[in-house]
């Protein structure tokens, strides 16, 4: 029987999510292993971790080989583990006999930089790198209005929107579900928290858009795309994602609420509707095939859409590890074909010629 590998960084990880999985595995004919990349022995190639059980729907704790098929849940920090695990995943995805369901993206500039040449680009917010504290002084003297993202974050994290005043400079963040401000009285205490700031991670810029309700609150339209039991790339489903009044960032785990996307559309008038619908059906079509021509195969992509006041789609971020939240509190209906699509996208793989997975892998760690 094939066997499906979920890695993690560690064993308590997306408990629920891979419960899930692991309860379908044997209706798809297929087994499921759990495991981390730092328990893999390189000279044997084989790994202690986790082998569920349908019997009595119970784990059990065993070495195996590690498995042909591997799911990558990794999500990595700036802490010493992620740090070890990184060089063990990379190593993994150069291996000839081993699959991934995804391969992952690259950085936040890396992509910017790809899919800027594509036919994609116009729906792409300018981004540039920030080396120097006063790069962004200059950005803001022309106009007035930035964010800063970090190059390599996620969920959110790190995210800064800065406002030239006449004489003060205004930065605001989100931690712990709070919206932060602190004014600046001059350029001189700007620019020396900015280089503390850069030291920490690295930055892109970016204009700041316009993207909120008429209640001032941040949103965006989150779409989970994934590949079938086909191989065909699918579309799960969409939700509005909604933030605080007056905040930054319409995150859930910024506190962030959810609405179904039928429901927000029928909230504004109908040519705007059936223009957003189409635009939002372009890139949604475009978008799996443009990024697999520029980097590696992919399984399943968490596209983040921002709305502008005149209608305009601005795609905000991609994610080759989204997360289930949006989908599962509008369309909960979807829970078991998300838990199956893992299963059944790695039973294609193990029956199918894959060879053309196995070139350039270095750009695949997605932090």
């Amino acid at each position: 029987m094939i066997t499906l590998g979920i890695m993690t960084l560690t064993m308590d990880s997306e408990q629920s999510y891979i419960n899930d999985i692991a309860c379908h595995a044997k209706e798809c004919q297929m087994e499921v292993f759990r495991f981390s990349p730092f328990l893999i022995d390189p000279h044997t190639l084989m790994v202690s971790g986790r082998k569920y059980h349908p019997m009595d729907q119970s784990w059990v704790e065993c070495e195996c080989p590690v498995p042909p098929i591997i799911y990558d849940r990794c999500f990595y920090g700036d802490d010493d583990h992620s740090k070890q695990c990184m060089p063990i995943v990379s190593w993994l995805k150069s291996r000839q006999e081993i699959t991934f369901l995804g391969y992952g993206l690259p950085n936040k500039l890396e992509l910017y930089h790809s899919l800027k040449e594509t036919l994609l680009s116009s729906y792409l917010p300018v981004s540039q790198a920030v080396s120097e504290p006063s790069i962004i002084i200059q950005k803001l003297s022309s106009i007035q209005r930035i964010i800063l993202k970090p190059v390599n974050g996620s969920q959110g994290y790190g995210i800064y929107y800065l406002k030239k005043n006449d004489k003060t400079y205004q930065v605001k963040t989100e931690k712990n579900k709070e919206i932060i401000t602190r004014i600046f009285p001059n350029e001189t205490k700007l620019l020396l928290w900015l280089n503390t700031l850069l030291k920490k991670h690295k930055y892109l810029l970016q204009p700041y858009l316009e993207l909120t309700n008429n209640e001032l609150q941040p949103f965006d339209i989150r779409v989970l795309l994934q590949k079938n039991e086909k191989g065909g790339w699918v579309e799960r489903g969409r939700g509005v994602r909604v933030g605080s009044t007056g905040g930054i960032l319409s995150n859930l785990s910024a506190g962030g609420s959810v609405f179904p996307f039928n429901t927000w559309l029928k909230t504004i008038p109908t040519i705007t509707a059936e223009y957003i619908r189409q635009e939002l059906n372009y890139i949604l079509t475009n978008l799996p095939s443009i990024l697999e021509q520029e980097f590696m195969p992919l399984f399943e992509i968490g596209v983040d859409i921002g709305v502008a006041k005149n209608g305009g789609l601005w795609i905000l971020d991609m994610n080759s590890k989204p997360g289930r939240k949006v989908l599962l509190q509008t369309q909960p209906n979807v829970q078991d074909v998300l838990s199956r699509a893992p299963l059944l996208y790695g039973k294609y793989l193990s029956q199918s010629e894959e060879t053309e997975r196995k070139i350039y892998y270095e750009k695949t760690l997605s932090h």
